[in-house]
């Protein structure tokens, strides 16, 4: 029995160590002039245009397996008592029907208010230059909105953010891209009167080459007046590294 399972786990490893050999480690690391996050400034202190953010991450594939793991982080301040936002995710990449699909889950982290931990089931497909993707609140609460963690009996469980992105080269090392998304918050958001909104993105991004990028949109979303100058419209300018 024992030499059987020794001889299964063996040719299990066997099988595994391509897939091993071809895993990939990437990371990046980017200063923006303004963080925004579906049309939100994530720098609510002041109401300058310029709210510079220190941002970066890694991505691990498990090779050809479509799977894979990352963790990405910004600075922050909209949340008491907290400086960073930390992501983790993971999920499954795979082909069908000539378009790419891209399953997986992803939880925002806070560490230092956990009122605003939030964690999101997504979906999203892409076919050619043009990507759909949807993200499904199952925590609790929704980025501190309902209040859930704080003891205001009310759930942000089932918001749902639709996002349609177009990004396309249109000259050499030269990208052109947009984006509108849609927040529809769960009722028990919606009944503390805030409202569903809209958010865009226009813009485009220039590749050094080396890993190096520079990116400039027109960020904002169209509910200025309940939110304020958080969610005004801003030019935003970001460098990027990839390693």
């Amino acid at each position: 029995m024992t030499r059987a399972i020794i001889k299964t786990l063996g040719v299990a490893l066997v099988a595994t160590l391509p897939m091993l050999a071809s895993a990939q480690l990437t990371g990046n690391v980017s200063l923006t002039t303004n963080y925004k996050f579906r049309g939100q400034d994530q720098d609510a202190s002041k109401a300058k245009a310029v709210k510079p953010a220190l941002q970066g991450g890694f991505d691990y594939t498990f090779g050809e397996t479509g799977w894979y793991v990352g963790n990405w982080n910004s600075s922050v301040d909209w949340l008491a008592n907290n400086s960073l936002e930390s992501d983790l995710y993971g999920g499954y990449k795979f082909k069908a029907a000539g378009a790419d699909f891209d399953l997986g889950a992803l939880t925002y982290i806070y560490p230092g208010n956990a009122n605003g931990n939030t964690t999101e089931l997504y979906g999203a497909a892409t076919l050619g230059p043009l990507t759909a993707k949807y993200s499904h609140t199952i925590s609790k609460d929704y980025f501190g909105w309902a209040g859930a963690k704080a003891g205001s009996g009310r759930k942000g469980t089932n918001t749902g953010y639709l996002n349609l992105a177009f990004s396309q080269e249109v000259a050499p090392s030269i990208t052109l891209k947009a984006s509108v998304g849609f927040t529809r918050f769960a009722s028990d958001i919606k009944d503390t009167g805030v409202p569903n909104y809209v958010d865009y993105s226009l813009g485009g991004a220039y590749d050094f080459g080396s890993g190096v990028s520079l990116g400039a949109a027109v960020v904002g979303a169209n509910k200025k007046a309940f939110f304020g100058p958080v969610n005004k419209s801003r030019v935003i300018v970001t460098l990027t590294k990839t390693l």
